[in-house]
């Protein structure tokens, strides 16, 4: 075989990779439908990131720069298409973000051509930068916010020492970035969000205080802040609107996820929380409501996880997570959820607003204690028996 047959073999097999049609799970919880196969992989990447097609300076026709993961992307419908902007994991481990198109939603991704180039602005530079979230502004711009790794030069000699930072950025094509000033805080924050409003006529922010780069110490929860310089943000007043609780999902750290989702009856939040456990840190998904008049007002707070890796979803880079920054409404009210599992991949979910909405508001909260939810079961139970 040649080397120009090789190349076009290789061709051929990721041709045929990037068509394969996703399939519907049959059986599930009646909220949303998963899909069998993940929807971006590391094997999703552009041969032409991986591979020097010259023979010359690649004989052997090695992957000269290998991908590790694809995984916790910002969403946006753009163009008509449904768009991601995802986590792009080298060898290197190093993350950059990446757009990806499909004309459903559910298969048939590509990426473009090439990543985003995202400038440092006036920040200083970053190690790594990673978990965008999206959010179509009513000011007219598509930011992205998303977390900005540094060394912490307090630690000189400790090289896992890292900072987190809110980085922020805008654009209208999603090809040009113009770099605003990172989120000044008095503590390190990451998991920071644009609401899509103004909200008293100032940009408003969910935000996670933390005093560590992983600890959310004092912290403690989904945070809320209003600022008036979108290019110079700041943190100020900030305050808890969603807290952590002992021995619930959310009992480590929990953080929100993409921007809210406006509804007739509330806006609709997709969150994450993490607790510890044996075998580590646990990340799922959870979901709550806040008010039209007033998005830090919780209307709705079902108990629980709401989304969990499942099966292979499990195995990964880092066990036992499930992640969303990312999520699309259409029109008509369907919904798709991008979530990643495991630090390694991308997955798509899809519900309605009709099905959120009535597990939201349908679903008991959590009691906090094994006597509540014995409770809320035999309530259940005796409904059941009385039908």
């Amino acid at each position: 075989m040649t080397y120009n047959d090789k190349i076009a073999a290789l061709r051929e097999a990721h041709e045929a990779f990037l068509n394969h049609k996703n399939e519907p799970l049959e059986y599930g919880n009646g909220i949303y439908t998963k899909y069998k196969y993940p929807i971006l992989t590391a094997e999703h990447t552009p041969l032409e990131w991986r591979y020097d097609f010259n023979e010359q300076d690649n004989p052997y026709l090695m992957q000269r720069i290998m991908m590790n993961a694809v995984l916790n992307a910002g969403a946006i419908k753009f163009n008509g298409k449904y768009t991601v902007v995802a986590r792009v994991e080298g060898a290197d481990r190093k993350s950059f973000f990446a757009v990806a198109q499909s004309d459903n939603g559910i298969d048939g991704w590509r990426f473009w051509d090439e990543p985003i180039t995202m400038p440092d602005g006036n920040n200083a530079p970053a190690t790594n930068v990673y978990d965008m979230r999206l959010t179509r502004h009513e000011d007219g711009f598509i930011y992205g916010i998303f977390c900005v790794e540094r060394h912490d030069d307090t630690k000189p000699f400790d090289t896992s020492a890292a900072t987190a930072a809110a980085g922020i950025a805008r654009t209208k094509d999603l090809v040009h970035w113009e770099r605003l000033d990172d989120l000044k805080s008095l503590c390190q924050q990451r998991n920071v969000v644009l609401h899509p409003e103004f909200v008293d006529g100032k940009y408003a922010l969910y935000t996670r205080p933390q005093d560590g780069f992983i600890e959310t110490g004092k912290g403690g929860g989904i945070g809320w802040t209003l600022t008036e310089d979108i290019c110079h943000a700041e943190v100020r007043n900030e305050r808890i609107i969603f807290g952590r609780n002992y021995h619930t999902i959310y009992e480590v750290k929990n953080g929100e996820g993409p921007a809210p989702i406006k509804t007739e009856k509330g806006w609709l939040h997709l969150a994450h929380g993490v607790r510890n456990t044996a075998d580590g840190l646990r990340y799922v998904l959870y979901m709550y409501m806040t008010a039209l008049d007033d998005p830090t007002r919780i209307i709705a707070k079902p108990g629980g996880w709401f989304l969990i890796p499942e099966g292979y979803e499990y195995i990964g880079d880092v066990m036992n997570v499930a992640f969303a920054n990312g999520w699309i409404a259409d029109e008509d009210g369907k919904i798709f959820i991008y979530y990643a599992s495991a630090d390694t991949r991308l997955h798509v979910a899809t519900t309605t607003i009709d099905q959120l909405l009535d597990y939201c508001l349908h679903t008991p909260e959590d009691g906090l204690s094994t006597g509540a939810s014995v409770e809320t079961i035999k309530r259940l139970v005796a409904k059941n028996k009385a039908q």
